[in-house]
Order: structure tokens, then C-alpha cells, then sequence
């Protein structure tokens, strides 16, 4: 997970409230039960010390309806200052998350964020495609953008006589030129960030559009054998191609860490294990990637006063638990998070992937 929209929330003063709790209303008396949830989480903060006015705002803010399919949880974090981070996603959560604290308690959305990826879907054929940016928690597309257009000579037909070697040559330059214009949307948002791109459409055009994409550097091409421009988004089969696609990626990636992990501690390279070792290492603003098991790290706890130069916010002091800790000194060194089981990080509950040896 990249951390980059995290970094705000510790160069604030708190302490911090954070709730992270399921507002689907999708059973029959789903208006009552999310009141309950939410009063629930409120009174957890109001126990552990939070004051009245943050209650209040939480409460303001959980009880907006999220116009959204189920299902849906939000997390929500304010500090006396107001609401400093407020964001939905869309899965169910069974145990909610109430705490008051010097920092924002972010590990249970970041474990499910981590299974979660920004992809471009270009849906293509001989007139062009449309290109859509997708978060794979949200069924709506962040941006559509159709492109190439050009219809004149699109479709190839019998046509005799001299000219039919002409027409066919000019129909081809069309869907070339259609293509390369998807080419170019794509590219755009591969540079922006957006790696993982599902190519879907007419075979020709996908093939064209490939063929273009291939000397891109950064980008994962996943071809779908499905899916038509007209479709409304009530497409199965290809709805069904994409969550597999998406699912095969997230694989990928989770054994693809496992594996660099293990390498480079057979070699004993750029790598950190344990807590304090972490920790150091962002300290030097070595690490790349923070791996951790949520659950293992909460049972640990870091001072920050133990450790030279480790800062985690304006308003830290004391121990805190390991997991908060190090989700602070990664947000604020640019480093990216992933969730592992400890029994993959060497029976340790964090370990680093480092940008550089020491």
C-alpha cells in the first residue's frame, strides 16, 4: 500500500479518534443497526477519554448516508482540531475500531486497503476504446475518458476492382490510428502511477493496442478474452475476468514480497527484522517496504524515546504499540506497507525491505 495519503495525518497535533466501523444499511432494519454501531463506537471513545466535542463530530460524520452499494465501512479520524481523515471502501467489517489515542489507530484499513488496487481498463474495438481508472473497492470508474473516434472506412467490406487493396490499406491506417490513440490515454495514466492495466475488447484492436503499449516500462498488461465497448457495465462475463484478474494480481504481489523477502535474508542483504531493527532502519530512511502481521505488532510496544532520531508525530510521547508506531515512521518516510502473517516474515512481526544496505 502506498502510504502517500497517510503522511498528512502525522503532521498533526492530537490525540486522535480514530473509528473504523461497517455503515451498510442493506438488512431490513438496517437504519436501526447502523445507529447502534456507531453509538457503540462513540461510547467506546467517550470511555477511553475522548473529549465530548471529537465524540460529536465522529458521531456528525458517521451519520451521513454513504450512497453506495453494500457492502460498506468508513473510517473516520478527528482530532480536537476537526476531522482530519474521512474515506469509505467496500467490504463488511464484523468487529469495529474505537480508539483514542496519540495516533491514529490505521491497521485494520490499511490490512484491507493492502488487498486493494487502482487499475486502467481500456475496453477497445476498430473505432477506438474507453479508457476508465478504477479503484477495485469501488464498481464506479474515478474518470472515463473515450478516445480515437475516427469511423470513416472502419468496417472492411467486399469491394472489387483496382481500389480494393487501397480500401483495405486505409481501413487498417484507421484502426491503427483509433488504437494509437488508446496507446496514448493508457501510457498517460501508467506515468501517473496506475501500473496494472486490463486490456478488453475486439481481439484485432487489443492486439493493436498491445503492440503499442510494449516498449512501457512499469507496466503489468493483463489481456481479458471477453467484453464489447457497448457493454453497460452489466457485462458477467467480464465483471467475472476482472475480479479474477484482480485477484491473480494480488496474489502475484503477496508471493512476489514473500520470495524477495526470503532471498535477502539467505543472503543477509538490505533487509531488517524485528521491531527495534525496523525501526532503526527508519531512522537512516532505508526502508522501501514495511511487511507486517497487524495483529503480532499490536502485542509489542515501541518507545520512541528509546530510539535516536525516531519521530512519529508532533504529539507522541511514551510507548506506543509496535503497529501504530511503525505505520507512522513508514507515512512519514514515503515507505509502502504490506500485510503478511508473521510465519512469513521468519516468525517475527514486522520485517523491512530496504532501499539500501547498511
Amino acid at each position: 500500500m502506498d502510504t502517500t495519503s497517510l503522511a498528512p495525518l502525522f503532521q498533526v497535533d492530537g490525540p486522535f479518534a480514530t473509528v473504523h466501523v461497517d455503515v451498510s444499511r442493506d438488512s431490513e432494519n438496517g437504519e436501526h443497526e447502523h445507529e447502534l454501531r456507531v453509538r457503540a463506537a462513540c461510547d467506546q471513545l467517550s470511555e477511553q477519554g475522548a473529549e465530548p466535542a471529537v465524540v460529536e463530530q465522529v458521531v456528525d460524520v458517521l451519520a451521513e448516508i454513504v450512497e453506495r452499494p453494500s457492502p460498506v465501512a468508513r473510517l473516520v479520524v478527528a482530532t480536537p482540531d476537526g476531522v482530519v481523515m474521512d474515506e469509505v471502501a467496500g467490504f463488511r467489517l464484523d468487529e469495529a475500531v474505537a480508539t483514542w489515542g496519540a495516533l491514529p489507530d490505521l491497521t485494520s484499513w490499511i490490512s484491507h486497503r493492502d488487498r486493494t488496487t487502482t487499475f486502467v481498463l481500456a475496453l477497445v474495438d476498430h473505432e477506438g476504446g474507453d479508457v476508465a481508472v478504477y479503484d477495485s473497492d469501488v464498481p464506479e470508474a474515478e474518470e472515463v475518458e473515450s478516445v480515437g473516434g475516427e469511423e470513416q472506412f472502419v468496417h472492411k467490406v467486399p469491394v472489387g476492382g483496382w481500389s480494393a487493396l487501397r480500401y483495405q490499406h486505409t481501413t487498417e491506417n484507421v484502426w491503427a490510428r483509433n488504437a494509437a490513440a488508446v496507446v496514448e490515454s493508457v501510457t498517460s495514466h501508467v506515468r501517473s502511477g496506475h501500473t496494472l492495466v486490463l486490456l478488453a475488447g475486439d481481439p484485432q484492436s487489443r492486439g493493436l493496442v498491445r503492440d503499442g503499449l510494449a516498449g512501457l516500462a512499469r507496466i503489468e498488461l493483463v489481456e481479458l478474452e471477453t467484453g464489447t465497448r457497448s457493454a453497460d457495465g452489466g457485462d458477467e462475463a467480464l465483471q467475472q475476468a476482472i475480479r479474477e484478474a484482480l485477484m491473480d494480481h494480488a496474489v502475484s504481489r503477496r508471493v512476489a514480497l514473500a520470495h524477495e523477502l526470503r532471498d535477502r535474508l539467505g543472503q543477509d542483504r538490505a533487509v531488517a527484522t524485528g521491531v527495534r531493527d525496523v525501526a532503526e532502519a527508519f531512522v537512516r530512511g532505508q526502508v522501501a517496504t514495511l511487511l507486517l502481521d497487524p495483529a503480532e505488532a499490536r502485542t509489542h510496544e515501541l518507545d520512541p524515546a528509546g530510539i535516536e532520531g525516531l519521530s512519529l508525530g508532533p504529539s507522541t510521547s511514551g510507548p506506543v504499540t509496535a503497529d501504530l508506531a511503525l505505520v507512522a515512521a513508514a507515512a512519514q518516510t514515503s515507505a509502502d506497507i504490506a500485510v503478511a502473517p508473521a510465519a512469513t516474515l521468519g516468525g517475527v512481526p514486522v520485517a523491512a525491505l530496504l532501499r539500501w544496505d547498511q
